[in-house]
């Protein structure tokens, strides 16, 4: 976020240094190599522990007293969505738009044709409904809307979302991946005037051009010869075409009432679209203008907009140990990135998950200075927008000789202890350390990053950290790694009694990133592939394949999405190239 020193209220230091640049090789979305680049730096413990990392590059920006208000400047891409019943006008005024704003247009229509003619594994889906006349399931849909936004373009730009949704399942499929338009515009023209628009209208085959016989003529003789009427253009059809998209708008715009923006379409193109330039320039205006962040007592408040979705493919070479500067970093990044979005969109439980094997404590590779380090990263980050950041650590757990906390935390809180979290006084001051419970919440306290809380044989979590989650009431909590599966012992904690409300209750934090390395089951090589979450993204799945020409090479290529966390089901049916109703049995992938 870029501060302009003449609009706050206060000068901001300095900018933070960048993450390092990373050696990619090829470049390409859906593969990457890094190079070796060795770390020069390394955190040195008083028991002579030491983790080769290098130090946290950031500096913190002073917090804004309670009822100061600090003034950010910052460009930010449009989204916009467009409805309008056929014949409306809405494809001209998609042409303008895109023409003046430069935004990414998104069309279903399009997206079908094109995922149908490159044989992708949304395309093979979508071809099967549409060759047995039937409507394609929203569910494909939405996951081929969802990814085409969530490519750099999309992100970068804007986006246009053109006829999407049209029905309220998706709507609320959007809805629940938080991904939501600034502004939605609704063109609204006369049934009797789209009648006829529609029984006017003649397709030039020649040149593609539609004309209209009364209202846009064609040039010429020749021309008029030439001119076809569509089969859709009768008015059997623009009526039934008019009914359907009546009764799906209906139900959309309940969804979407605060941003409606209902035009007459009923005029001239130049006087609509001066109307439509008007409403976007003012909500680009609003965006870019002055974002204010407000912190006080038990809430939380910044409607910045989220940082811009930079991620570069899946990394090769996972399964080297230990990972590379370069491999941590950019998933300390990619990590990074999506809680931020997260966080920004005013969400408040979150959990990351990411197993590579640095970060695996079932593998043998584990290292718990990865984690630390992950957990520099996002408190930094966060302590450098101006939030006091508390990282949580559970204590030990039970009584007497039964007391004792799970092996993976062993350890931890002296090690966030003795690192070096660089240079601006953000330890003590931004950051703190606590523990897991109720009494750990402070007032100053603005978010709370909580290291892989878990239940342990004998003894649960879940009780403590419901008691927090309380107690921050709408300020963010993010749990790293958690474990919050019940753990069976004879002592008789987490038996039957109880059970489902602590499912509940885990339930309540929501993935905003998510890395998990696919093995077959009962090995941990060679990774078959790979699912990923970014916030606010579908899941995807990705196969690894090798490079033909040299076996030795990988890549990670996209064969799925989803709307939902797939289970183990999906991810074998797609990795086998067929759809639950096609399969019969498992793959045995785990």
């Amino acid at each position: 976020m870029a501060f302009s020193t003449t609009q706050c209220h206060h000068k901001a230091p300095p900018p933070p240094r960048p993450l390092p640049s990373l050696s990619l090789n090829p470049p390409s979305l859906s593969s990457l190599s890094f190079s070796s680049h060795p770390s020069h730096h390394k955190l040195s413990l008083s028991n002579n522990y030491s983790f080769g990392y290098g130090k946290p590059h950031f500096k913190i920006r002073p917090k804004a007293k309670q009822g100061l208000e600090v003034m950010c400047v910052q460009s930010v891409p449009l989204k916009v969505m467009i409805s309008g019943a056929p014949a409306s006008g809405k494809g001209t005024q998609c042409e303008l738009i895109v023409k003046k704003f430069g935004l990414v247009h998104i069309s279903t229509g399009d997206l079908l044709r094109f995922e149908v003619s490159a044989g992708t594994e949304i395309g093979r889906k979508a071809k099967e409904y549409m060759n047995a006349g039937r409507l394609v399931p929203d569910d494909i849909v939405t996951a081929m809307v969802t990814g085409r936004l969530s490519q750099k373009d999309a992100q970068e730009k804007g986006w246009l979302l053109d006829g999407y949704p049209r029905s309220f399942a998706q709507a609320q499929s959007l809805e629940k991946l938080q991904i939501r338009p600034d502004i939605y515009i609704a063109l609204d023209v006369p049934d009797d005037i789209l009648i006829d628009r529609c029984v006017g209208r003649r397709l030039d085959p020649l040149t593609g051009k539609i004309y209209h016989i009364t209202n846009f003529p064609p040039e010429n003789e020749e021309v008029k010869s030439r001119l076809l009427t569509r089969p859709d253009d009768t008015e059997e059809k623009a009526r039934s075409r008019l009914q359907i998209y009546k009764q799906n708008v209906d139900a959309i715009l309940s969804t979407y009432i605060s941003i409606l923006k209902k035009l007459d379409g009923n005029r001239s193109k130049e006087v609509v679209f001066e109307e439509i330039d008007s409403l976007l320039t003012q909500v680009q205006k609003e965006k870019s203008d002055q974002t204010k962040i407000a912190f006080r007592g038990d809430t939380y408040s910044e409607r910045a907009s989220p940082p811009k979705n930079n991620w570069r493919g899946i990394p090769t070479r996972l399964n080297n140990i230990p990972h590379s500067r370069e491999i941590r970093e950019y998933f300390y990044d990619d990590v990074l990135q999506a809680t931020q979005r997260a966080v920004t969109a005013g969400k408040t439980r979150l959990k990351v998950e990411i197993n590579i094997p640095e970060l695996n404590p079932e593998m043998d590779v584990y290292r718990i200075g990865t984690l630390m380090e992950l957990v520099r990263v996002l408190a930094l980050s966060f302590a450098d927008d101006g939030k006091r950041v508390k990282v949580c650590v559970q204590g030990s757990m039970g009584e007497g000789a039964l007391a004792g906390m799970p092996l993976q935390l062993a350890g931890t809180r002296k090690i966030l202890e003795f690192m070096d979290w660089g240079e601006y006084g953000a330890m003590g001051t931004f950051i703190s350390i606590g523990a897991i419970g109720a009494k750990e919440v402070a007032e100053e306290d603005d978010l709370f990053i909580l290291v892989a809380p878990q239940n342990a044989v004998g003894n649960c979590i879940i009780g403590d950290l419901q008691a927090m989650t309380d107690a921050a009431g709408k300020r963010p909590v993010i749990l790293i790694n958690p474990k919050l599966k019940d753990l069976p012992a004879s002592s008789g904690i987490m038996q039957t009694m109880g059970r489902d409300k602590r499912l509940e209750y885990a339930a309540l934090f929501e993935n905003c990133y998510l890395l998990r390395l696919l093995y077959y089951a009962g090995t941990q090589y060679p990774i078959v592939g790979v699912l990923r979450m970014s916030y606010p993204s579908p899941y995807e799945l990705f196969r690894r394949v090798s490079e033909p020409e040299t076996p030795q090479k990988e890549k990670y290529v996209l064969i799925s999405s989803f709307a939902e966390r797939p289970d183990g089901d999906d991810i074998n049916y797609a990795l086998e190239g067929k759809t639950r109703e096609q399969a019969k049995k498992e793959a045995g992938v785990w």
